[in-house]
């Protein structure tokens, strides 16, 4: 099969003929359509992310048809369209899984870093941990969901009720939860790089109440913010921008290091909290909101042979919306 390898990190993927994986038990082997491309696999290539498996095949935003099942593996028949998302394997035993927050598993193995991932015409996959697909989403529009779709519920949830949210960063997650915060009633203040008009524009069309540069205070106090960007500097800049008792959450999985600041900025009984993976839950819960209210999402599509170059646009800012590998063509 045709795949991009990650050979060494801090260095481009090279485009490779591989041997197709086989299915172990429980697993099926999927015939990728689309791949989204995700900032957690610029981190992974950038090294930002330590110990990945090299070689390694990126991509947790697949998007597939089931060719072949493994041994016990009946969940899902052949011709199964399925996404597989970042959570691809957690234990059931340790505390965390015991309590429902597989999460947390200590043991976890993550798509497109502990085992290959979508950028690759074919990808293996734990059955359990694949995502049923409704067929009203093409493959390019369902692939941004199955990262930037599911973190950013989970972040969304856990950002709380107040009406006025901020979203700093606004890519892939923030254009997605965006839509779903505007149809909550809710008013969305959208916070991009300075001076990214682009950005900017998405987020009003979307239904924004206000957009604009990081180095911006918003125009009133925000109940709640996300911190999408993976940059630690806007932490403190989040927290000053709401009420007291306000939420800001941290998203990503990797983000430069918090600078230091006057506790008076937390004081207020201000919450800071992170988000960590997800769950096959959220998985469920955000598909099916998604039944009830759909979202656009905004894709940029790129052959599986430019891999590197939708990782380099990632990398640069060149993004409106998400990047996904069209694999399948």
């Amino acid at each position: 099969m045709r795949a991009m390898l990650l050979e060494r990190q801090r260095a481009p993927l090279r485009a490779a003929a591989v041997d197709a994986p086989r299915p172990g038990p429980g697993h099926v082997l999927l015939r990728v359509s689309a791949c989204g491309v995700c900032r957690t696999d610029l981190h992974i290539a950038d090294g930002d992310l330590r110990d990945p498996k090299l070689p390694l095949v990126l991509g947790h935003e697949i998007v597939g048809v089931v060719a072949e099942a493994g041994v016990g593996a009946a969940r899902l028949p052949v011709g199964t369209r399925v996404g597989v998302p970042w959570l691809g394997w957690s234990c059931g035993a340790c505390r965390y899984c015991l309590e429902g927050r597989e999460n947390l598993c200590d043991h976890a193995r993550f798509t497109g870093y502990h085992v290959d991932g979508g950028y690759a015409e074919y990808a293996a996959a734990d059955e359990r941990f694949c995502v049923p697909l409704p067929g009203s989403l093409s493959d390019a529009h369902a692939a941004p969901l199955l990262c930037a779709g599911l973190i950013g519920y989970r972040s969304y949830r856990a950002a709380g009720d107040g009406e006025r949210l901020g979203l700093y960063g606004f890519g892939a997650a923030a254009h997605i939860i965006a839509q779903l915060a505007v149809r909550d009633g809710r008013r969305v203040y959208a916070f991009s790089r300075p001076g990214d008009r682009d950005a900017q524009s998405l987020a009003l069309g979307l239904g924004a109440t206000w957009a604009g540069g990081s180095d911006q205070a918003p125009p009133e106090p925000l109940d709640a913010a996300i911190v999408f960007a993976p940059v630690g500097g806007l932490v403190p800049v989040a927290l000053r921008a709401v009420v007291k008792g306000g939420t800001v959450v941290c998203a990503g999985i990797h983000m430069s290091d918090i600078p230091a600041f006057p506790y008076e900025t937390l004081w207020g009984e201000r919450v800071l909290r992170s988000v960590a993976n997800l769950t096959r839950r959220d998985g469920a819960e955000f598909f099916a909101v998604l039944a009830g209210a759909p979202v656009t999402t905004t894709v940029a599509s790129y052959p599986l042979a430019d891999a590197n170059r939708a990782l380099d646009d990632l990398r640069s800012g060149r993004l409106r919306g998400a990047a996904v590998l069209a694999v399948g063509e």
